[in-house]
């Protein structure tokens, strides 16, 4: 049996087989007839000297050899997949396409995205509102704005600062509770979307960082940021809003803060992209845009006293 690697188009034929366990599925899908594929497997068959699949009446089933092939050759085509996007995208200086949170996109990207795109008026800009992990070598994303405290191995990646949070409602709620002390009778919100942080930023830690050994056992909860900052927007109580999430609104006078006191947080966002791409005209030209916007606001943390949770006394 030769060692040399038989044709690519066997090869994508046997893949496409083993996935829909369908000869018929699989020669739609290449747009090639039945029989056409069928003889590309046979000539796959030959090559290797062995059968790949059981034929039967109206199904195929994968022969031991066929079990062994088929998860090499499905990686080895998304691999060399990726790989050609890759190398495409290089020669794209157009089209660029980003991916974060549904949260952050609904309160700190959308509200600006427009004047992007009046700088930029050559960039053809999508947007993926996901917190679903993205592999930026396989998947067609370009770049990826995520939070957390991961490390970012094998990525370009720029830290945003640390993000902090305080209590925010209405300005007729703030009326209703001038002091931290009364915010213990407030009805409260909880943005359970940063649960997973160590140590944990929520309504009991800003409390000890007041001084207040309260500990709330009532509340509205949402699992995602955007909804949780929403509903204080609306009046239905305060929340402990994320500096991203409510820095607009705060600016604008939708939301108050009226206790001057933040906690800071050990996640933070980061901008990421694959090594070298940083470069590219309109990654570049979106992470300096990104950078610039989050300067615009930095005055608005001078107005808190900003404590890091790690400083806060644990329970």
């Amino acid at each position: 049996m030769s060692n040399r690697l038989p044709p690519l188009t066997a090869l994508r034929a046997f893949d496409a087989a083993a996935r829909h366990m369908s000869f018929a599925l699989a020669a739609a899908e290449l747009n090639v007839t039945p029989a056409a594929l069928s003889f590309q497997i046979k000539s796959l068959e030959d090559h290797l000297g062995q059968p790949l699949f059981h034929r039967k009446n109206r199904a195929v089933e994968l022969t031991e050899a066929g079990r062994t092939l088929a998860p090499g050759a499905a990686e080895g085509f998304q691999t060399l997949t990726a790989a050609w996007n890759a190398t495409r995208r290089l020669q794209d200086n157009t089209n660029l396409t980003v991916t974060a949170g549904p949260a952050l996109t609904a309160k700190w990207f959308a509200p600006r995205l427009y004047e992007f795109a009046r700088a930029h008026p050559e960039i053809d800009l999508r947007f993926s509102a996901t917190l679903r992990r993205m592999d930026l070598e396989r998947d067609d994303v370009d770049v990826a704005i995520r939070f957390g405290e991961g490390s970012d191995d094998g990525l370009y990646s720029r830290p945003v600062r640390k993000e902090w949070l305080t209590p925010v409602m209405s300005p007729e709620m703030a009326e209703q509770f001038p002091t931290p002390e009364s915010l213990m009778k407030a009805p409260l919100i909880y943005d359970d979307s940063i649960s997973f942080l160590r140590p944990s930023c929520d309504w009991p830690t800003w409390f000890r960082a007041m001084g207040i050994n309260h500990t709330p056992v009532h509340g509205t909860h949402f699992s995602n940021a955007d909804h949780a900052v929403d509903a204080a927007l609306a009046g239905a109580g305060a929340v402990l809003g994320r500096r991203a999430m409510i820095v607009k609104d705060l600016a604008e006078g939708r939301l108050v803060a009226p206790f001057k006191v933040a906690i800071e947080t050990q996640g933070r966002f980061r901008f990421l992209c694959l090594p070298g791409a940083e470069t590219r005209p309109q990654i570049a030209a979106f992470r300096d845009w990104f950078f610039a916007e989050i300067e615009k606001t930095v005055h608005i943390s001078d107005q808190f006293t900003i404590i890091p949770v790690e400083d806060i006394p644990p329970a």
